[in-house]
C-alpha cells in the first residue's frame, strides 16, 4: 500500500489547482471520479496519473477518510475543514470539497489528504458526485454585523445561488447550512426568507435556529444560524444535546508557554458581572477617548468599542473570534496579568484538536480559524442529522 506522503511529492511537483483536486479526490473516491464527465474538467496528465495509481492509498494525515463510512457528504466553502472533522467523526465520507482561498486549500490538503476544488462559480454541478448531505458554511461577511451588511448586493452574498444550483442537480437527502446570527435580521428578515423559499422551490422542508457554540462545550460566545433541510422530514432542533458551559481557563496553555503580555497601559474595572452569554468584561486598553458623541459615565466605552481593546476574564467565555483579525489581539485576564490568547488557545476554543496542522503564516492562522465553524456544535448537529434524517 502506498503512503500519501510519497504521492504528495508528485502532486506538489506536477499538479496544481483542479488537477491536484482531481487526483486527490480520485485517490479517496476512485469509483466516483472514474466518470468521464468529471474527468472533463481536468487535464489528461491528471487523469492518466490517477489511473496509474495503485489503490488503496494509506492516508498518513491527521484526519484520514473513514474506511467504513455510514454516509457521504460534500464540503462547500470548506475553509480549513471544520465541517469535515465533525462529519468524519460520525462516519461521514467526503466525496467533494471546494474552497476559493489557496492558503486554506493547502491547510485542508495537509490535514485530510485532499486538495479542494477552487471557485464554486466555475464548477459544473454535473461533475460533483452524488452525496447524502450537502454542507455549506457559505460566506457570512455580506450578512455580518461587523461587515457592511450588503447581503445579496455583495457578490459573495449571491454564492448561495451556486449552492441552490448544486442542490437542484444532485438532490442530496439533507442540506446543512451555517451562517452568522445577523442573517436572521438582515433586510428585515427578507434575506433569510429568500433562502428558505429557495430551498422550498427545490422541494425541501427546512427548519432553522440560532445556536450558541458555548452550549456545546466550547469556551466561546459564538452565535450562528443553522438551517437544516430535508425532502420529506423537518429537523427537530430540540433534540440536540447541550453541554455544560466551560470557561477560557479550562482550555489555556500550560504555565511553560511563552505568553505575550500586554505591555501598554490598561484599566481593570473595580466591579464587573458575568453576562448572560458567559462573557466577563473586566477592562480595556487605554486608547484615546473619543470626545464626540460620548455620554457621561460611558467614557471608557469609547476605548472599547472595537474588540481588540477589550479585556475578558478567563473565568468566563471568549467573544466570537472574527475572520478579519490577523494579529490575534484577543486579551484575557488571568487574575494577575493581562495577556494575549495564544494561537493554540484560539484553535482550541473552536474545537480543533491539537493535532491539527495549521498554516505557516500566523496571520493566516488567525484568519482561518476565525472563519471556521465550532466543531463540537457541528458534531452534535451531525449526530442528530444521522438519527433523524438519514
Amino acid at each position: 500500500m502506498k503512503e500519501y506522503s510519497e504521492i504528495k511529492k508528485d502532486l506538489e511537483q506536477h499538479f496544481h489547482g483542479n488537477d491536484a483536486a482531481y487526483v486527490t479526490h480520485y485517490m479517496q473516491n476512485p469509483e466516483a471520479y472514474s466518470d468521464n464527465e468529471i474527468q472533463s474538467i481536468v487535464s489528461e496528465p491528471a487523469v492518466s496519473y490517477s489511473r496509474s495509481l495503485t489503490l488503496p492509498v494509506f492516508f498518513d494525515v491527521p484526519f484520514p477518510p473513514p474506511s467504513n463510512p455510514d454516509f457521504t457528504f460534500i464540503d462547500l466553502f470548506a475553509g480549513i475543514g471544520g465541517f469535515r472533522i465533525a462529519m468524519q467523526h460520525h462516519g461521514g465520507k467526503c466525496v467533494f470539497s471546494s474552497e476559493f482561498n489557496l492558503n486554506a486549500q493547502r491547510v485542508y490538503e495537509a490535514n485530510y489528504g485532499e486538495f479542494p476544488y477552487g471557485d464554486i462559480t466555475q464548477i459544473d454541478e454535473k461533475t460533483i458526485p452524488w452525496h447524502d448531505v450537502l454542507c455549506a458554511g457559505f460566506p457570512c461577511q455580506p450578512f455580518s454585523i461587523s461587515g457592511k451588511m450588503k447581503g445579496f448586493e455583495d457578490t459573495r452574498g449571491t454564492l448561495i445561488y451556486d449552492v441552490f444550483r448544486i442542490i437542484n442537480a444532485k438532490k442530496p437527502k439533507v442540506v446543512f447550512l451555517e451562517n452568522v446570527k445577523h442573517l436572521v435580521y438582515h433586510d428585515n428578515g427578507k434575506t433569510l426568507s429568500t433562502i428558505i423559499e429557495g430551498l422550498a422551490s427545490l422541494g425541501y422542508k427546512s427548519s432553522h435556529k440560532v445556536l450558541n457554540a458555548s452550549d456545546f462545550g466550547v469556551a466561546q460566545n459564538r452565535e450562528r444560524i443553522i438551517i437544516i433541510a430535508h425532502r420529506e422530514k423537518v429537523f427537530d432542533f430540540s433534540k440536540l444535546n447541550r453541554q455544560p458551559h466551560i470557561a477560557i481557563k479550562d482550555i489555556v496553555d500550560g504555565p511553560d508557554t511563552e505568553f505575550e503580555y500586554l505591555q501598554e497601559p490598561y484599566t481593570l474595572l473595580d466591579k464587573f458581572t458575568t453576562q448572560p452569554s458567559g462573557l466577563i468584561f473586566v477592562g480595556y486598553r487605554n486608547k484615546k477617548i473619543r470626545k464626540a458623541g460620548v455620554r457621561p459615565g460611558t467614557e471608557h466605552l469609547s476605548r472599547v468599542h472595537k474588540q481588540p481593546n477589550r479585556i475578558y476574564s478567563i473565568e468566563g467565555v471568549h467573544p466570537a473570534l472574527p475572520s478579519q483579525e490577523t494579529s490575534g489581539r484577543f486579551w484575557i485576564y488571568d487574575g494577575n496579568t493581562v495577556r494575549k490568547l495564544t494561537i493554540n488557545e484560539c484553535y482550541r476554543i473552536m474545537g480543533f484538536p491539537d493535532s491539527f496542522i495549521k498554516a505557516t503564516s500566523l496571520g493566516d492562522q488567525y484568519r482561518q480559524v476565525g472563519n471556521s465553524v465550532c466543531i463540537p456544535m457541528i458534531e452534535e448537529i451531525t449526530k442528530q442529522i444521522k438519527a433523524q434524517l438519514l
